[in-house]
């Protein structure tokens, strides 16, 4: 009995390090898997796009792109593509524009007012994305025809809007929290009113953060395909053209189309991305 107690203390610490070892194993592959979901779809839609016509069906496909621009010249040129880019670009810097309009300021009075039910008030912001866009289509689209909005710019940036303001209220509540009220205050002591505290004090410590919270806005409208198929016709959105010739559209111009839809998106979450995590005005403290 006495023998075998050193044994057993002796295998406890080996049994630790097993475990952490396969637990580092198993936390590598998951990381591993997650990177290959995403990046694998991306890189062989970037192959496709800089390949010729001809090559996007050919098999096997070469690690390297070739570089040939003709996809892309294929679809700078099809009827219909400009008029679909232009509307895509002029209802995401609309529910830009309407997002941070509204967001920011709503941000604001969140970090600096205390008021009854104001966490409440906080996760009902974000549960406005619990309801699924496609409940609310057809009640959408009749009040929209009704109301003359439907098929505009200004109608889509709307519903656009309700969309990505959610995340504008947080992510500016987030960026205003992680700004001391004492700078505030003491440019109140010094002569400023409210209004002229924000504009030279506040405005410019967050102005970063509020660019890249419209740049998030600009991403979910640009991405948005559900709601401009519902409710445009004629002044359909990239996404929304895209779907509508899905199944007529050759191969390479669906490459194409994707490519141009996803890069812009994945640069601007990565410009957004330490703002994201900093929603709930933590990362800021």
């Amino acid at each position: 009995m006495t023998t075998s107690s050193p044994t057993v203390a002796a295998s406890q610490p080996q049994k630790v390090v097993d475990a952490r070892k396969a637990g580092s194993m198993v936390f590598a592959a998951s990381v591993f898997l997650l990177c290959a979901w995403v990046l694998v779809p991306i890189y062989f839609l970037l192959v496709n796009t800089l390949s010729s016509p001809e090559e996007v069906a050919a098999f096997p496909k070469t690690f390297i792109p070739p570089f040939n621009f003709g996809s892309l010249e294929f679809f700078a040129g099809f009827s219909g593509i400009g008029n679909a880019l232009k509307n895509s670009a002029l209802v995401a810097i609309v529910t830009m524009i309407m997002s941070i309009g509204v967001g920011a300021p709503a941000g604001y009075a969140l970090s600096r007012f205390e008021f009854r039910g104001k966490a409440a008030f906080r996760i009902l912001i974000l549960m406005t994305r619990a309801f699924p866009l496609p409940l609310l289509a057809l009640p959408l689209a009749v009040m929209f025809i009704r109301t003359g909005l439907d098929d505009t710019i200004i109608g889509l940036a709307i519903v656009h809007t309700t969309l990505a303001l959610p995340f504008a209220v947080l992510i500016t509540f987030s960026l205003f929290s992680g700004i001391p009220v004492e700078l505030e205050e003491a440019a109140w002591t010094l002569g400023c009113n409210r209004v002229q505290a924000f504009r030279k004090v506040v405005l410019p410590l967050v102005l970063p953060g509020i660019t890249a919270s419209a740049i998030f806005a600009f991403v979910i409208s640009w991405n948005e395909v559900f709601a401009a198929s519902v409710l445009t016709i004629e002044n359909r959105t990239l996404t929304a053209f895209l779907l509508q010739s899905l199944d007529v559209s050759p191969l390479h111009l669906k490459f194409a189309g994707g490519f141009v839809l996803v890069v812009p998106a994945l640069i601007f979450i990565f410009a957004v991305r330490k703002y994201l995590f900093a929603m709930w005005g933590i990362a800021n403290r």
